[in-house]
């Protein structure tokens, strides 16, 4: 409600005739009829009073007791007290925030961060430059965890000029901040702040006015109902992370561009399978009608030719494919139409799990592979994709391979008599071994010989070569035919984190400390392209299926999760939310969903097409999600970590299951191992008879826990069986 006209200062003046209401002329000053700028406060609080405008009088009276007789205002309440002014505003809003109902915390939280930036740009604006500097080290704290990057811009400003060249601070300062309050929290938050306004609240009003847009919910704000209009509106109960239209213009979800005058348009993406060879594709389907013609189909199965025509059908669908000419492949071989008539045949014959909801799923086993006496010198485990060899990379600079299913790695630069064993030790970097990748295989079997097969697969279909990279900045080629080292890249000028053969072999990517991401072929030995874009050390990355696309997740500073093309070399989308640093990252076989985890054990799903995040995944505890993968129909995530457990999740949206558990228990339920599904044995402990642990999402599956075995390693099998490998730990 607009506030009456401050009562003139001008003694000379006499009050205005209100309503007819005449009034006697002003005396003279210091004459016997003196009118005081009291009498004239009084006259128009009577009328005021008459006409009922109860608000506006309170806020008079409230102004009357700030001036001194002459009508001037007291100096030194807050609001009056220039650049000292900001801190205990911002302190009084906040404590009230963070101690009030918490049906409307989770609301009024989020206005926090948009009041201290304007609150900081303000003061820094008005020339008060000690109080501005030390308003902003008084509060970051609170901000570091999730607006860690945007407070690194904020620091490098201290004089006005600089909010005109800081392109965040110009964007803020051009833009308002949109907030989205239910009808209820506004008026809560306008009542406070109006019956504070001495002690603050008018400062914080005024910047709600000029600089934040407050966007109405209407819906009450009970806690179930909250819940369910903020999972609609893709919102997250806690400070920093917002809904789709929430923050300043230039930022989108999922969007590159950070131009703030950007359209929210998505940049269009290739997500459908890469076309197959002509060549190749002619010989598979040779082949598998040879196949057919051998091995007849059982009575209700499909044959090999007909389910490699529904694999390679493409539905009606926006998803387009990728150029397969823009990505240039060496030529087919005898080898490739084996692995490619193998995956068919699996394809067919695997286990297949559909997609349900509710946390409620298959019943899957795991393999574990436990690795004994590394006195915990294992930094990464990984498994070749025909599932005969496991590798390590050691914190002593080597690598050590093992046959699952106990050959001798034998070689033929072994020495006359050499008793090849089921293990080879690879030795060559000079730094701790962080990341290993297999070149692409598959378990084909062996010919049959009269009529049986002996169970091994083909050597002419087990894996070739293995990528590794160190801390000694260099990457190598091993061949695991001569088990000899072919090839060291070198262009990282930091330790390398992280190595991916691509799906379709050939190329691959590596990531660094040096903040890049960078592209290679096998034949060269300079990358082909440079990644270049996180603030900090790009820790772990990943490929689509189709070979277009590349992941690459961030830590410390950045905590994104970004996705670049290939063909371009530059970035396509952009996801913000998590909180601490990315872990893991893993592309379904469809396509369309990427999942992400940190080292806080939260898994965050995301649609490619929307840019949108569609689920949160709570269950793990700290120390790090090292590893996840999908099953071959994309409807089940399994991932492992550092608590020592796998955990099988239900990836398939369901809003009115996550609504219900979110509304009765805030957010997920404290459930232990039996309560989650088959495999038991959650992460959690006992203090005095009450359960505490992680927040469990009601969409876990299942949770298998090992004993002192961190797991390193998780895979899907395209059978749909699931392999992971750990260390034992003595000291666990």
């Amino acid at each position: 409600m607009a506030q009456p006209p401050p009562p003139s200062r001008t003694a000379s003046v006499g009050p205005p005739n209100v309503g007819g209401m005449g009034a006697p002329p002003a005396s003279t000053p210091g004459g016997p009829g003196q009118n005081s700028q009291q009498n004239l406060n009084q006259i128009v609080l009577e009328y005021l009073n008459k006409k009922g405008y109860n608000r506006t009088e309170a806020m008079l009276r409230k102004e009357s007791l700030n001036v001194d007789p002459n009508g001037i205002p007291v100096i030194g309440k807050v609001a009056d007290s220039g650049g000292k002014k900001w801190s205990p505003s911002f302190r009084l809003v906040k404590n009230w925030i963070e101690h009030g109902l918490d049906i409307y915390k989770a609301e009024l939280v989020r206005l926090e961060w948009p009041v201290f930036v304007y609150a900081f740009l303000e003061c820094v604006c008005e020339c008060f430059y000690d109080e501005a500097q030390a308003f902003f080290n008084e509060y970051k704290g609170d901000f570091e965890e999730e607006r860690g990057q945007e407070l690194q811009q904020l620091a490098r400003i201290s004089l006005p000029e600089h909010v005109q060249e800081n392109k965040l601070a110009k964007t803020y300062r051009e833009h308002q901040y949109a907030v989205a309050l239910s009808s209820m929290a506004n008026a809560t938050l306008v009542e406070f702040l109006e019956a504070r306004e001495r002690d603050g609240g008018s400062v914080i009003s005024t910047i709600l006015q000029n600089h934040i847009k407050i966007v109405p919910m209407n819906r009450a704000t009970t806690a179930r109902g909250l819940q369910k209009l903020m999972e609609e509106k893709e919102v997250e109960n806690k400070r920093g992370v917002m809904w789709q239209g929430e923050g300043i213009p230039g930022h989108y979800p999922g969007s590159a561009n950070t131009d703030p005058n950007a359209s929210s348009a998505l940049s269009k993406l290739a997500l459908a399978a890469m076309p197959m060879d002509p060549d190749l594709m002619e010989d598979v389907r040779a082949d598998l009608g040879q196949e057919d013609s051998l091995h007849p189909p059982a009575p209700g199965q499909n044959s090999l030719v007909d389910q490699f025509e529904q694999n390679i059908k493409q539905e009606p669908q926006d998803d387009a494919a990728p150029n397969r000419d823009a990505i240039p492949f060496p030529p087919s071989t005898a080898r490739d139409v084996a692995m490619e008539v193998q995956k068919v045949r699996e394809n067919r014959d695997r286990f297949r799990i559909e997609g349900r909801t509710g946390g409620v799923g298959p019943g899957l086993s795991v393999t574990m592979f436990t690795f004994h006496n590394t006195f915990d010198s294992v930094n990464c485990i990984e498994f070749s994709g025909d599932h005969t060899l496991a590798a390590i990379g050691t914190a002593e600079s080597y690598i050590r391979v093992w046959s699952l299913d106990n050959r001798a790695l034998a070689s033929p630069h072994d020495p006359p008599g050499f008793q090849a064993s089921s293990s080879r030790r690879l030795i060559g970097h000079s730094g701790p071994v962080y990341g290993l990748s297999f070149s692409p295989s598959a378990a084909v079997p062996e010919p049959a010989t009269n009529g049986y097969t002996t169970g091994a697969s083909s050597p002419d279909s087990q894996p070739r070569y293995m990528l590794s990279c160190s801390a000694d900045s260099t990457i190598r080629l091993w061949s695991l035919d001569t088990w000899t080292n072919l090839v060291v890249y070198r262009s990282h000028n930091s330790p390398v984190w992280d190595v991916r053969f691509s799906p379709q072999g050939h190329y691959f990517v590596s990531c660094s400390a040096d903040r890049t991401a960078r592209l290679w072929s096998t034949p060269q030995i300079a990358p082909l392209r440079l990644f270049v874009g996180h603030d900090s050390d790009v820790e772990t990355i990943a490929w689509h299926p189709n070979g277009a696309y590349i992941f690459t997740g961030s830590g410390v500073g950045d905590k994104t999760l970004r996705v670049w093309s290939v063909t371009r070399g530059e970035q396509v989308r952009i996801f913000t939310g998590h909180t601490g640093n990315i872990t893991a990252v893993a592309c379904a076989p469809n396509g369309h969903v990427v999942a992400s985890a940190d080292d806080k054990g939260e898994i965050m799903l995301w649609d490619l097409r929307t840019g949108q995040r569609t689920k949160t995944l709570k269950g793990h505890g700290r120390g790090g999600i090292w590893s996840l993968d999908w099953s071959v129909e994309s409807s089940v995530l399994v991932s492992g970590g550092a608590d020592k457990t796998v955990r099988v999740w239900d990836v398939q949206p369901n809003k009115e299951t996550q609504a219900k558990a979110n509304g009765e228990s805030g957010g997920g339920a404290k459930i232990d191992g039996s309560s989650v599904g088959g495999g038991g044995g959650g992460a959690v402990s006992k203090t005095g008879g009450k359960t505490k642990g992680p927040v469990v999402s009601p969409d876990q599956i299942s949770c298998f826990q090992t004993k002192k075995s961190p797991v390193y390693k998780v895979r899907f099998t395209q059978m749909n069986l699931v392999m992971a490998g750990g260390a034992y730990l003595e000291l666990a």
